[in-house]
């Protein structure tokens, strides 16, 4: 069970929002305004959801950092922490090439956001994880081969 300080905490995050929901400053469908491309997550290789992002053309980067161990010992959850240092990056999108929907995670940052998170991921096997970032209408990509011991994906 959590702390006062928590429920406090979370009790007066709760009455902001009712409160600027209530006044008209936030409207909920501001607030869900999201675009979402399901035809990248749907698609069923690497090289097409590239295509549906529009990152075929993503150029290697040392400034995006990302987290994760080399072996895996359970595919059902792989801890990965990615960082981009670089400005103005609005989205991070995260492909597990050999899944049987490579698009597994994307994130959309809001200009003067740090683009950073943390997840844990579902491998079916081993594979080589790409992370792209987007960035000025231009995209960056880092990649990392992870070894699955045991597949996370139907198994």
């Amino acid at each position: 069970m959590g702390s006062r300080r928590d429920f406090l905490q979370a009790f007066g995050s709760a009455g902001v929002l009712a409160g600027l929901v209530g006044s008209g400053l936030l409207r909920p469908g501001q607030a869900l305004a999201v675009d979402f491309n399901r035809a990248a997550f749907d698609a069923r290789s690497a090289a097409d959801a590239l295509r549906l992002i529009g990152a075929t053309a993503a150029e290697t980067s040392a400034d995006i950092l990302l987290k994760t161990p080399e072996i895996a010992e359970n595919g059902a959850s792989v801890p990965i922490e990615v960082i981009s240092n670089i400005p103005g990056t609005t989205r991070l999108s995260v492909l597990v090439d050999k899944n049987p929907f490579p698009l597994a995670l994307q994130f959309n940052f809001a200009p003067p956001a740090v683009a950073r998170f943390q997840a844990r991921l579902k491998m079916g096997e081993s594979s080589r994880l790409r992370i792209v970032a987007s960035a000025g209408g231009r995209h960056y990509t880092v990649f990392r081969e992870i070894k699955v011991t045991v597949g996370g994906c139907g198994q």
